[in-house]
């Protein structure tokens, strides 16, 4: 039986399927079908040769709700909120974000739902939950009337401070469901129960705005999945890293945003911990975009606080930084004539000139090509043909448009530098922006461009170690299948920490029994479950938090009930550490305020144990399959081609050199060297400088 890991990305989907018995690892790539993600993932099914009968379990990471939000084609929703508040979402918070405070012809863009579908009940909450005004039926009924007449596709029901008291939108959701029972509807409190009302209900209103999307999609799924033999749920992976079962994912799929990236971050973990590496950055080249996100002690950063174009999304994710730039990003020459590239991309369709497929501007893989980086002699993802002609004469017709001519070469190793000083820069913003040191971690390629760059990028920022694992080009497929159940949950209890232990113990109380109610629904026996609590500090003040892991409740419960300070002291020692961290400075005599209560609860799922990488009959002249000129710093070199299947264990790669496998290519440039270690994967070092 085999539990089976698929990575729908911009350009390639991703298969990864893991044989449970004997650990035996397939992979396989299918060109992704944008607005048919499904026929992507059956596409994919079918080249693993794998019958679905065989299949016990299916996660898979899903860009359709970003593609959805960015593309501007999601539901039609009815906003139906406080009397006063219809034009929250639209005013937000009165401010540009960067880049937009340095465009002066900046327009903001329009919310998701227009004027005309936002409708006003006449109720009104203080900020303590007490009712101000109660709920008038009648105004219930009339803003229906009216939002069923749109005809509403879903419906976000965002009403006023309903965080610390949901009856009010449970009156109106009850009310939706009675008048138009297959009508999805999203309660802000459901979705996101903390404070900061534009942010909330911007999450809500593309919650609602998703849901019958993401509906259609799993069904279809489903569906045809079934008829395939397959008869088990498709479990989908959260941007938090934890999976979601379809139920969770039909209902919150706002949570499924930022999918994709996340299965890579939970397999780099868990490459770390058997490396010997904590502390690492990730970097994940696809296609069309790259992500990076720093780990400390095997923990991926987490925030609540996010955007997807111009709309925040305040749900629980891995602290990923992502910028257009991947293999597919367009080489341009902006209006002042200097070379730029990205964001703009050739996907799955046309894809970059060298695929073949209608191509003709030239991206960051036909440069690679033209650089003997990319050769033709194994096909793409074990599918495409690469054609070094074509890629040659798309960068040719670019550099004939330059004021200054260039070579060809020199113009094709001038696209690949711009690309990673974009890269640098997003993980320039991860690490030294936010007080970490990049020579203090390793930096964990992956992706199908990730290893190309890699080592380059290293270089560039000055991170001196770089390990590539196996199976780089499925590897988010991978990290899928070690991920388990996870539901988040919060409650906003603001105010001083000292005055608020009470009420904490009784969020924690209040969070735990629902999620372990939860857990229990989904199958998982109590040894199974395991809940890590959190807290958002900030001093009295701050307009923001800082998240803070607490161990034991029941010792700080135990201690506030006896009136002990001790129970809140560490607490507050603890952040105050954790501040200077962070900013560079603490005040351990301002006062520190207590914002949310964090829960995470997990349903414990048994991981594949992957075969152990064997390298028995595996010698130096099998392994070298080839020489090629490669060009780096300006000239050619004659570089050894390694194939990575082959190599032996620890065999010395020196500088210059590339390392060939099925959906990646590793570059080694002149001045590094590397080794296959016990585990399989390449790690590379800077060689000492005299």
């Amino acid at each position: 039986m085999y539990i089976v890991g698929i990575d729908v990305g911009g350009t390639f989907t991703d298969l990864t399927a893991v044989d449970v018995e004997t650990g035996r690892v397939v992979v396989t790539k299918v060109p992704s079908r944008p607005r048919n993600e499904a026929a992507a993932v059956l596409a994919g099914l079918g080249a693993l040769t794998i019958a679905s009968a065989d299949v016990r379990r299916l996660v898979h990471g899903t860009t359709v709700g970003t593609n959805a939000v960015l593309e501007r084609r999601g539901a039609r929703v009815a906003l139906l909120t406080t009397s006063g508040f219809r034009d929250l979402i639209e005013i937000g918070r009165t401010k540009r974000n960067i880049p937009a405070l340095f465009i002066p012809t900046f327009t903001r863009p329009k919310p998701v739902v227009e004027r005309k579908d936002r409708f006003e009940v006449t109720e009104r909450l203080g900020p303590d939950g007490a009712v101000l005004v109660p709920l008038d039926p009648a105004s219930i009924e009339r803003a229906l009337d009216a939002a069923l007449a749109a005809p509403a596709e879903a419906v976000a029901v965002c009403l006023l401070h309903a965080y610390l008291n949901p009856a009010h939108e449970h009156a109106v959701a009850d009310a939706v469901k009675g008048r138009a029972p297959g009508l999805p509807v999203s309660c802000s409190a459901d979705v996101v129960a903390e404070y900061r009302e534009f942010e909330r209900f911007s999450t809500t209103v593309l919650n609602a705005y998703l849901q019958p999307l993401m509906e259609g999609y799993l069904t279809s799924l489903e569906e045809r999945l079934l008829a395939t033999g397959y008869v088990h749920g498709v479990l989908t992976v959260a941007s938090s890293g934890g999976m979601m079962t379809t139920d969770t994912a039909r209902r919150l799929p706002i949570k499924t945003i930022f999918s994709g990236p996340a299965g890579g971050v939970s397999q780099a973990c868990f490459v770390g911990a058997a490396a010997g590496i904590p502390d690492f950055i990730t970097y994940d080249m696809g296609g069309t975009s790259t992500d990076v996100c720093l780990v400390r002690d095997l923990q991926p950063l987490m925030t609540a606080d996010a955007m997807v174009g111009a709309f925040p999304v305040k749900v629980s994710q891995i602290d990923m930084h992502t910028v257009g730039a991947g293999g597919g990003s367009i080489a341009w020459l902006d209006v002042d004539g200097s070379l730029a590239v990205g964001p703009r991309s050739a996907g799955a369709s046309p894809g970059p000139a060298a695929y073949g497929l209608g191509g003709t501007e030239p991206a960051v893989t036909d440069a690679n090509v033209v650089l003997g980086r990319i050769g033709t002699r194994r096909r793409l993802g074990g599918s495409i043909a690469i054609d070094a002609e074509r890629a040659r004469t798309a960068v040719a017709a670019l550099a004939a448009r330059m004021e200054r001519p260039l070579g060809v070469e020199a113009l094709a190793e001038g696209i690949v530098t711009i690309a990673v000083a974009r890269m640098t820069s997003a993980i320039r913003e991860i690490s030294i922006q936010r007080g970490h040191d990049p020579r203090d971690f390793t930096l964990i390629a992956f992706g199908g461009a990730g290893p190309m760059h890699a080592l380059a990028m290293a270089e560039e920022i000055g991170i001196p170690r770089v390990l590539v694992p196996r199976h780089p080009g499925n590897f988010s497929a991978l990290g899928l299948l070690a991920a388990d159940i996870k539901h988040d949950d919060v409650r906003t209890r603001v105010g001083p920490l000292r005055e608020r232990l009470p009420a904490l113990r009784d969020a924690f109380a209040e969070m735990e029994a629902a999620a372990r109610l939860q857990l229990d629904r989904e199958g998982f026996a109590p040894e199974q479950q395991k809940l890590l609590r959190s807290l958002d500090l900030r001093y009295r003040g701050q307009a923001f938090e800082l998240n803070l892991a607490i161990g034991d409740a029941a010792v700080v419960w135990r201690g506030a009930a006896e009136g002990e300070p001790s129970a809140y002291q560490q607490i507050e020692a603890d952040f105050h550490r954790h501040h200077r961290e962070i900013y560079g400075h603490s005040n351990p005599r301002a006062t520190v305020e207590l914002v949310n209560a964090r829960l995470t609860a997990y349903g414990l799922v048994p991981k594949p144990a992957a075969e152990r990488h064997a390298a028995s009959g595996a010698t130096r002249e099998a392994a070298l399959v080839e020489r090629r000129p490669v060009w780096f710093e300006g000239r050619a070199h004659d570089c050894p081609v390694w194939d990575r299947d082959r190599l032996p264990e620890a065999l010395e790669l020196p500088g210059p050199a590339i390392v060939e496998e099925f959906g990646a290519t590793t570059v080694v440039p002149p001045g590094w060297r590397g080794r296959l270690d016990g585990h399989g994967n390449l790690r590379f070092e800077r060689e000492s400088r005299a």
